[in-house]
C-alpha cells in the first residue's frame, strides 16, 4: 500500500487534510514543556469489536452507557489520543498535537512522570490477542515520518508502547504489535 505523506501544521497541531473531531479531553500543555516522545496505544470497544463508532464516542465524551455492558464501567471517563488508526489504515485526529491529550494516564518515562505534558499518542484499533493490519503499518510510518519531521526531538528511542510507560496497569498495544517491523519501516524514510 502506498500511503500520500502527510504534514503536521506545527502553529495548529492538525493533520494536514485530516478533519480533527475535537474532543473535550485535552488542555494545554505546560508552559516550557517540549514533545518529545511518542506513545503507541491499541484501543477496541467493547473489547474485541473494532468498530471506530464507540471508540469516537468515547473520546468525543458522548459513548452510550447502555449501548453495551462494558461500557458502563467506561462511559464516564474522561480519556482522548491525539490519533487514532483503524484496521483500514484510516486516520482520526482527536487533539491537535500541539495540545495535552488524556492517554498515557499514570505514566513514567526516563526519569519524568505525567508523560501526556511532553508525548504524542497515537492509537491503533486492535487489541493484545490480534495482529495489526499491513494498512496500519503503512499508515502509522507515513504519520509517525510527519511527527518527527515537525518534532525531531521524537528520536526512535523515544517512541514507547504504554505498556512500557504504565507497566503494571496497561498491556497495549501487546505482543503482536510487531516492533521490529515499524521500527525498520521508519527508520528507511
Amino acid at each position: 500500500m502506498s500511503m500520500p505523506s502527510l504534514e503536521v501544521d506545527r502553529e495548529t497541531g492538525l493533520l494536514s487534510g485530516i478533519a480533527c473531531m475535537c474532543s473535550p479531553h485535552c488542555d494545554d500543555r505546560p508552559h516550557g514543556v517540549g514533545i518529545d516522545a511518542l506513545v503507541i496505544h491499541a484501543i477496541s470497544l467493547p473489547p474485541g469489536y473494532f468498530e471506530t463508532e464507540p471508540i469516537s464516542d468515547l473520546f468525543l465524551g458522548c459513548l452510550d452507557a447502555d449501548a453495551h455492558p462494558y461500557f458502563k464501567e467506561i462511559a464516564t471517563l474522561k480519556v482522548s489520543t491525539h490519533f487514532l488508526i483503524d484496521r483500514e489504515g484510516e486516520i482520526i485526529q482527536y487533539v491537535p498535537v500541539t495540545r495535552r491529550a488524556w492517554h498515557a494516564g499514570r505514566s513514567f518515562f526516563r526519569g519524568r512522570d505525567r508523560v501526556n505534558d511532553f508525548s504524542i499518542g497515537i492509537e491503533l484499533v486492535g487489541s493484545d490477542q490480534t495482529r495489526f493490519t499491513d494498512r496500519q503499518y503503512g499508515t502509522l510510518t507515513v504519520l509517525t515520518r510527519a511527527l518527527r519531521l515537525a518534532w525531531p526531538a521524537i528520536t526512535v528511542d523515544r517512541i514507547v508502547a504504554h505498556s512500557e510507560i504504565a507497566p503494571g496497569r496497561k498491556s497495549d498495544p501487546g505482543p503482536y504489535f510487531d516492533w521490529v517491523r515499524y521500527r525498520e519501516s521508519i527508520a528507511s524514510g
